[in-house]
């Protein structure tokens, strides 16, 4: 459906709970209900609430004269049947789940939503016209914290902003950013609901600008749907969000290693050269990424050429197979704008590729890269082609693709798609170019993985298998110091591998602490990706060589973390719980730690601190209180529930294991390749004031969809129990369906051993043991082969 031109308001206000009238003129003419859908009548409109579990329910109102437009960009499961029950009670309706319901107040029209009896948000004046659009209003409370909107800088706690939802790239961002090229029309609330509003076309979401305890959605138009969401824990919430919008599929295994990248490699002997320097380096290397001179010798008027520019890549095949031939991926940037001065120029008009004028030319503009049309990823035949280009070059041993200025960076407001307007489509048109990537290699390639680096998306675009970055941030200590922040947000609103350029992308500033700070703190985001513009290299194989040897031994740290990071990875693809999580997930009534973005764990067990200012000897650390806390260098013990003020060392950043934790961690490698299970280590962190504790390990081939699935993968699950003077630890094989791979040998290091056990059993069985009286650590070599797994120390 092509809107009109003008800027059509659907608001969504969040008051605080008073019991007032939604709307005074609204009136309750009745209901019905059907096993999926209650719909309530009212004399402007109807409204559908329907349940897709029994934590999510949505809600849509339809006003009088309208159909409902049913088709969602986010949500991938329809409504389940018999979850709702209604009880008409006098002046109210309730509509219920087993733990949720809906109480409709009748006269005065009122919507209220409940999680048990604890009231979460209600609508107040419902839906209604206003000038030129439309409005609905819901509850807030004077003290709640707001998260959501997408990806933005401007402090955890993002009420009192009000965030414009139009996906737009901000050069040099620092410390402050309002608009990035993520905004998700998503609320998340310190009071432990989620509202997602589920509609595609560009707007507003105002987070209580006017300070009245108003929240504020405003659209051109399309659905007026949501969905709220409750759970009693922060995990709950984030677990039926991502049922809802779908899951990360897991990313191939090579994307959890290091990365060569630059703007740009101008040609096939720089990039072969830099290889070379890395290895020459013995620094690990998963991939190389190639930005756009691989398809033209200028920055300007090539976009949209698509093909390797022979003059500088003369022999790009046998290049990709050179580095392949090393375990090293190619990784190829693409734009979705066709240049007037490119190769494929003439060939977009002729088959109808690109988006069109009123008049069904065309549409073609000037921006930064030259005169330009931008492909119509919305129509069949484009969705053809692209994918057409996509899977010759994986012909060429290509492994992944980076979809760049995706927002996309310039699209007018005339121009117009196969199935709708350019802002009624812009804030989700890098979510379908995704889509048409992933759809692609289902059909084309389903024993592969994709890796897609996308710059902007949508709700619901982690079940691509999306990798989103945080744009082009300065090489600043600002630019660094707002990154946990963006990271942990889009975690939250279940894009959870958000990353940013490591060292930083805008600017020429040769920061030699920064860089390391940088580099440092990206061990422990989801992607390992040096990149920036070339003025100051951003390969560490560039640097003076104290630095080098610095940040090598943070990228050997990275690859060390490798299983563990695998598994948090797989937690994520099955549960969707973010990579990196904020402290208040481990202590949810401590209201000092809703804002706080400074110290984060990295999955379940590791808490870092990264130093994010310059000239900095020390600094205060939170350890929270559902455990104590081990020194990852120092094995010292941190008691859970305190503050520490940490003395800073250049080598690395304050980084802790919680007490009881299985952290499985390789031995050296040169590339992910090199992984397997016979050289791994598995640290257990004991700690005497600990009873129990568990973890686990997941591993399979890295690199086939679908694996979990399909029973292709292999689960260790790993128990401590402490019974008096006896600790056992049990290990046990939940799945073993690793093909070729019989290995089962482990290496297992118990930290904190005060004195040398005087015997170790395996089985029941008397095992050789070494004890470390320095270190305090206890080695035993294990082999779960034929094994019951029983190990008592």
């Amino acid at each position: 459906m092509v809107l009109k031109n003008y800027f059509a308001s659907v608001v969504f206000l969040v008051l605080t709970f008073a019991v007032n009238s939604q709307n005074p003129n609204r009136q309750f003419l009745g209901f019905t209900s059907t096993p999926e859908t209650i719909r309530i009548q009212t004399n402007e409109g109807q409204y559908e609430i329907s349940a897709y579990n029994q934590l999510t329910i949505e809600t849509s109102f339809i006003p009088n004269n309208e159909q409902k437009n049913a088709v969602s960009h986010a949500v991938v499961h329809a409504v389940k049947s018999g979850l709702l029950s209604t009880s008409d009670a006098g002046n109210k309706l309730i509509i219920s789940t087993s733990k949720m319901r809906v109480e409709i107040t009748k006269s005065p029209f009122q919507i209220s939503y409940f999680l048990g009896n604890k009231l979460l948000s209600s609508e107040k004046i419902g839906y209604t016209k206003i000038d030129k659009g439309e409005a609905i209003e819901f509850n807030l409370t004077p003290d709640e914290i707001v998260y959501g909107g997408g990806a933005r800088a401007l402090g955890m706690n993002r009420r009192g902003n009000r965030l414009t939802l139009y996906n737009k790239a901000h050069y040099g961002y620092e410390n402050k950013s309002e608009l990035m090229n993520y905004t998700l029309p998503i609320v998340f609330s310190s009071e432990k609901y989620l509202i997602h509003f589920d509609n595609a076309p560009i707007g507003t979401l105002d987070l209580d600008s006017k300070h009245n305890n108003t929240l504020v959605y405003e659209t051109i138009g399309g659905r007026k749907t949501y969905q709220i969401i409750a759970g009693e824990n922060w995990e709950e919430i984030i677990e039926n969000y991502t049922a809802l919008t779908g899951r990360q599929p897991l990313p191939p295994r090579w994307a959890f290693g290091n990365f060569a990248s630059r703007f740009g490699y101008h040609s096939e002997q720089e990039v072969r050269s830099v290889v070379t320097k890395f290895q020459q380096d013995s620094i690990p290397l998963d991939a190389v990424i190639l930005d756009l001179y691989w398809f033209g010798k200028e920055i300007q008027g090539t976009l949209g050429n698509l093909e390797f520019y022979k003059d500088s890549f003369p022999t790009p095949q046998k290049m990709i197979g050179d580095f392949a031939s090393k375990n090293i991926k190619t990784v190829l940037i693409t734009e979705p704008f066709i240049l007037t001065t490119s190769k494929k120029w003439q060939e977009a008009v002729d088959k109808k590729l690109l988006a069109i004028d009123s008049l069904g030319n065309p549409f073609v503009y000037n921006f930064y890269f030259g005169n330009t049309g931008l492909l119509d990823i919305y129509s069949p035949q484009t969705k053809s082609w692209f994918w057409d280009i996509y899977f010759n070059l994986t012909k060429m041993g290509v492994k992944g693709f980076w979809g760049d200025l995706g927002e996309p960076e310039v699209h007018p407001s005339a121009l117009r798609h196969a199935t709708g307007t350019a802002d009624e489509l812009h804030n989700v048109y890098g979510h379908d170019w995704a889509k048409l990537i992933h759809e692609g290699y289902q059909n084309n390639l389903p024993k592969e993985r994709p890796f897609i680096l996308m710059r902007a998306g949508a709700a619901g675009s982690q079940r691509f298998g999306m990798i989103p970055w945080s744009g082009d941030v300065n090489r600043s200590w600002g630019g660094l110091k707002v990154q946990p922040e963006i990271s942990l947000q889009m975690g939250l609103q279940g894009i959870a591998y958000m990353h940013s350029d490591l060292g930083g992308f805008a600017g020429d500033i040769d920061d030699r602490m920064l860089y390391i700070r940088w580099l440092q703190y990206g061990v422990f985001q989801p992607i390992f990706r040096p990149h920036a513009q070339e003025s100051v290299p951003s390969e560490v194989v560039f640097k003076d060589n104290e630095t080098k040897q610095i940040v090598k031994k943070a990228i050997q740290l990275r690859y060390k973390l490798l299983p563990y990071n695998y598994t948090i990875a797989f937690e994520n693809s099955q549960l969707g719980h973010p990579l990196m999580r904020p402290l208040f997930y481990e202590e949810p009534s401590n209201t000092a730690l809703y804002e706080n973005s400074s110290t984060y764990l990295w999955g379940k067990d590791i808490l870092v601190s990264p130093v994010l200012s310059n000239d900095e000897q020390v600094q205060s650390v939170y350890f929270p209180t559902t455990a104590n806390w081990v020194d990852f260098y120092t094995d010292s013990i941190i008691k859970g529930g305190t503050t520490a003020i940490v003395q800073l060392s250049i080598d690395h950043i304050p980084t802790y294991i919680r007490a009881g934790a299985f952290i499985p961690m390789a031995e050296k490698m040169k590339a992910t390749e090199d992984y397997g299970t016979a050289n791994i280590d598995i640290h257990f962190y004991y700690n005497e004031t600990l009873n129990n504790s568990s973890g686990q390990l997941y591993e399979d081939d890295g690199i086939t969809p679908n694996n979990f699935e399909t029973k292709r993968y292999r689960l260790l699950s790993m128990n401590f129990q402490k019974n008096g003077s006896s600790r056992k630890i049990q290990f046990n094989i939940v799945n073993d369906g690793i093909e070729n791979n019989p290995t089962k040998s482990y290496n297992l290091i118990i930290h904190g051993v005060k004195k040398a056990p005087k015997k170790v059993l395996f089985d029941k069985k008397k095992r050789k043991f070494t004890y470390n009286s320095k270190t305090k650590t206890l080695s035993i070599p294990l082999n779960l082969l034929n094994s019951k797994g029983e190990l008592t120390f």
